[in-house]
């Protein structure tokens, strides 16, 4: 009940979301790039649930993003939805091979063996020039959408309501995937994995299970963004587009799948206010913020609070 409440105002907060950035043009693409963030957030916040952090995660948004490029250099006449789609499915497949291997380890060794796997596909792309643009990255024609050729405002505004559908119910099968026994074997990871093999359950299966719905996630979001961008660079997978994405996922906690839109929402809201009145000085602020969110909400600003509501009512 309480989730189904939390999920109502989520909506609310969506339309409205909506109807400012139809309302206002130039809002239209910061209101893409912070749902895809909160998608992206949502993918780490799924490995949190297991107790493990991605300093590299951000190869996936690169995966997803460069397998949009190719299709729609290599056809002109693809559609948004089906680049969408191979894009998704790329950054699954390469999730679930890498999982194979990275579902072994965990804690520090867990987090740096996606950052180094993230930074050689970095180093591939900027070398690969004559596939992949180099540092210049690809461009490509704007697609279109369920076969309609649109303006580029009109092709704005079908992402937006693209990207709100999808991270709406990206946000609703994720918190029903928490609350479910696969996500309780999730969680268990993180309290008492020895207790999971114990009882026949197989603990690597799990995380795997958990590294793949997170990769997909995460590809989504570099789906959309090189869609509505309409361009793709390495630094879609950079480790400092990681690190925005792990700082959301904190800031937003992992107590329920709400926080890690709640995360995108304060960390845009606070790199654009920065960026305006202290120019030269933003990264220094979203730094103290998360050192005063882990000082006074250590597990995020859902369970703050969730907390502050139990201690009124109590």
């Amino acid at each position: 009940m309480r989730h189904l409440s939390v999920f109502r105002l989520v909506v609310a907060a969506t339309f409205l979301l909506v109807a400012v950035a139809l309302a206002v043009p130039w809002a239209r693409v910061p209101a893409i790039s912070f749902l895809c963030f909160g998608l992206a957030a949502l993918g780490l916040t799924v490995l949190m649930r297991a107790g493990q952090v991605s300093f590299g995660h951000a190869m996936y948004a690169a995966i997803g993003g460069y397998t949009v490029a190719f299709l729609a250099r290599r056809f002109p006449g693809a559609d948004a939805l089906l680049l969408a789609l191979a894009g998704v499915l790329a950054s699954a497949v390469c999730g679930a091979v890498v999982s194979v291997f990275l579902s072994r380890y965990r804690g520090i060794f867990f987090g740096m063996l996606n950052l180094g796997i993230s930074m050689v596909l970095v180093s591939l792309i900027g070398k690969l020039y004559t596939h992949t643009g180099g540092t210049d990255g690809l461009r490509f024609e704007r697609p279109t959408m369920l076969g309609m050729t649109l303006s580029r405002g009109d092709f704005e505004i079908a992402m937006l309501v693209l990207v709100v559908v999808l991270a709406l119910a990206a946000l609703w099968l994720v918190q029903r995937y928490f609350d479910s026994a696969a996500g309780q074997l999730l969680a268990a990871i993180k309290t008492n994995e020895t207790r999971l093999e114990y009882i026949g359950v197989s603990a690597r299966r799990v995380l795997v299970q958990g590294y793949v719905v997170s990769a997909a996630l995460v590809g989504l979001s570099g789906v959309l963004l090189a869609l509505v961008q309409g361009l793709v660079t390495p630094e879609a997978g950079h480790w400092l587009r990681s690190g925005e994405y792990v700082f959301i996922a904190i800031l937003g906690g992992s107590a329920t799948a709400v926080g890690a839109f709640l995360g995108a929402a304060v960390f845009e809201i606070i790199k654009l206010t920065a960026a305006a009145y202290f120019t030269n000085a933003w990264q220094s602020l979203l730094g103290a913020t998360l050192i005063a969110v882990l000082f006074f909400a250590p597990d995020g600003l859902m369970a703050a609070r969730r907390a502050r509501r139990k201690d009124v009512s109590s």
